[in-house]
């Protein structure tokens, strides 16, 4: 897979507003990383020095009502993104053309809103 996005950055892009999710309510899963080395089947790590070649980072954010967003980014550009904003909307969100950190950064501060309402 072509290696669009550092997946170390956009770790760091998470846990830059992780503080804010968390002050605001939320709950903020651990980090998980895919190894594209690993045997199949991949199995998720959270702890980075397990994995030598990340093809992924993900993180589950999850909120009142049963409010959830799932985030997983791949190193090519693209997320698979899912929610239910605990109501009755829900479903995957379109997230392809990510070309840095920064962008995957702006495009959670645009979810995280979608699925649980601005945080103020």
């Amino acid at each position: 897979m072509e290696r669009v996005i550092d997946l170390d950055q956009a770790a760091a892009v998470i846990a830059e507003r992780a503080a804010r999710w968390l002050a605001a309510g939320l709950k903020v899963g651990q980090v998980t990383w895919r190894d594209e080395t690993a045997p199949w089947p991949q199995h998720l790590e959270t702890d980075r020095t397990l994995v030598r070649d990340p093809d992924s980072v993900g993180v589950l954010i999850s909120g009142p009502g049963d409010a959830g967003l799932s985030v997983v980014l791949f190193r090519g550009g693209w997320a698979d993104v899912d929610y239910f904003d605990g109501l009755d909307d829900g479903g995957p969100i379109p997230a392809f053309g990510i070309k840095s950190a920064a962008a995957f950064g702006t495009q959670l501060d645009q979810w995280v809103p979608r699925v649980f309402g601005n945080l103020g």
